[in-house]
């Protein structure tokens, strides 16, 4: 009788030590069918597009491009921010180039070359500076001010795991010297 307790206080001991384990493993997300572009394009588009369509030197554009297979990379050129891959995703292909610095005012060709010879153009219009209306906004540099922030201060978030499996550990060798002391005191009896 007594072998069984102990067995069974083992057995929660390894229990509560996998709680902990469990939780520190990585959730992994199952996977997601992509979505579909956001309009429907006949399946043989080719065409490539800049957003926005002007932009001062410095700044990220957006390119969307499409080709017969959007399945496989394409190599989008411009004078403006040089050779680069558009990529598929969500069934068109994409990249989001930077503007060279000392690129000059002026109207850049962006052509799209897909791996099937087709080709697309458009245009990209570099000015000097934009009007402060149409100006994008920088990144942040920091985050943002949300109050008092005790819980950021120190960094102990690695220190959760370790800690909870000692406890845990403490706590189930506690659990078997005592159900070892009630198994001996039932069998002295």
């Amino acid at each position: 009788m007594g072998s069984v307790r102990v067995r069974g206080a083992l057995l929660v001991a390894v229990g509560a030590c996998a709680v902990p384990l469990l939780g520190a493993v990585p959730a992994q997300a199952a996977p997601r069918a992509e979505p579909a572009p956001t309009e429907s394009l006949p399946a043989d588009a080719v065409f490539a597009e800049v957003t926005p369509g002007t932009v001062s030197p410095g700044y990220l554009v957006g390119i969307r491009a499409s080709c017969r297979d959007n399945s496989v990379p394409a190599i989008v050129t411009s004078d403006a921010f040089g050779r680069i891959q558009v990529q598929p995703q969500r069934g068109l292909l994409t990249a989001s180039p930077m503007v060279h610095e000392r690129t000059r005012p002026g109207s850049y060709r962006i052509k799209l070359e897909c791996p099937s010879g087709e080709t697309a153009s458009t245009m990209l219009q570099v000015v000097k500076q934009l009007p402060p209306s149409r100006r994008p906004s920088p990144l942040p540099s920091r985050g943002p001010a949300t109050g008092f922030g005790g819980t950021a201060g120190s960094d102990l978030g690695g220190l959760l795991v370790p800690v909870g499996l000692g406890v845990t550990m403490v706590g189930a060798g506690l659990g078997v010297a005592a159900s070892r002391r009630h198994a001996r005191g039932a069998a002295g009896r």
